[in-house]
């Protein structure tokens, strides 16, 4: 379906019983041409969005679609066109895939992507597949032995992600902590990201012992990309639409936006509600966790909302 020129694709991310993911290859003479893909296409004019996604998926590679959960929204502007991005992950389909239109498919390991050239607005899919829905930040401690083993805890519990933060303490506890919160990390397959700033992080070299770092909202707006190596996690702390489509001018990999609801630790600060959360992760195209007063059983409703998944100190810390 194409609205003020903006064309409205279903894209379907579908993953197989041993954890790979299919992609498929844009003939040479569509747009985009050659690139790798995740499969799906246009939404006819009154077409349901899943309806679509069920099409598509059988007309191009010949599965029937049964499960299907929301990823994440994408706009993006080729110059050339604008497209609306409908993602979706695929948690159940019956029949085999194959190029049902003589196109080339592959089923990935996630670990994969960046051997594979994908169009612009496929990047940030990409990067949603590869977070958790839940991130865990650090709360209150009293000392090392706690602090481990909250983090232990959590991370045997399911967290995959976690952000560890502690403004109480001295710059050298803090990242003597973290050398130690990285080990069992690495570990555990589970992703570490530190909260402080760019220059203390790279004082401390840090990139040894995490998978990234988390700015604040004043570190975000004096973030410059090109210090950081790519390789390397970079989120950031958002509280409104201009904070979000500044990180993701800075290419910042994912955000939190908060605060959804009130909560204990801010009683006072206006929250945003869920109406307007949706509103602005709407008009952007970043993963973002909805952040405040988050419980695990928000977690359908946020990602109804748009969202990658919920952030939690208390949910996740206190559990």
């Amino acid at each position: 379906m194409v609205k003020n020129n903006i064309v409205h694709v279903a894209v379907a991310v579908v993953k197989n019983s041993t954890g790979q993911y299919l992609i498929a290859k844009r003939p040479l003479e569509s747009h985009q041409g050659g690139l790798w893909e995740f499969p799906g296409g246009k939404v006819e004019n009154e077409e349901d969005v899943v309806d679509a996604l069920k099409r598509e998926l059988f007309e191009e590679v010949g599965i029937t679609l049964t499960a299907v959960s929301p990823l994440i929204q994408i706009h993006h502007d080729y110059g050339d066109k604008s497209v609306l991005l409908d993602v979706f992950t695929v948690n159940d389909f019956l029949g085999e895939a194959f190029g049902k239109e003589n196109q080339k498919i592959r089923w990935i390991n996630s670990d994969d992507f960046s051997l594979y050239n994908f169009p612009d607005a496929n990047k940030p899919i990409i990067q949603a597949i590869t977070l958790p829905e839940q991130y865990m930040i650090t709360g209150a401690f009293d000392d090392e032995k706690e602090l481990l083993n909250k983090i232990s805890v959590a991370i045997k519990k399911g967290i995959k992600l976690v952000q560890f933060r502690a403004h109480n303490l001295t710059e050298k506890e803090y990242f003597d902590y973290a050398e130690k919160i990285y080990s069992i990390c690495e570990q555990q397959n589970t992703r570490l990201l530190l909260n402080t700033s760019v220059d203390k992080y790279l004082d401390y070299q840090a990139h040894h012992f995490s998978h990234g770092l988390h700015l604040n909202s004043a570190e975000l707006k004096l973030y410059s990309p090109e210090r950081i190596d790519t390789s390397l996690i970079v989120s950031a702390s958002t509280h409104n639409k201009n904070e979000l489509l500044l990180a993701q001018q800075n290419n910042i990999d994912f955000v939190v936006l908060s605060p959804v609801n009130k909560t204990l630790s801010h009683p006072d600060s206006n929250s945003l509600g869920w109406k307007t959360f949706k509103q602005i992760v709407s008009e952007t195209c970043i993963p973002v966790f909805a952040l405040g007063g988050m419980k695990e059983a928000d977690l359908d409703k946020a990602k109804s909302m748009g969202a990658q998944g919920i952030a939690a100190i208390s949910t996740f810390w206190h559990s």
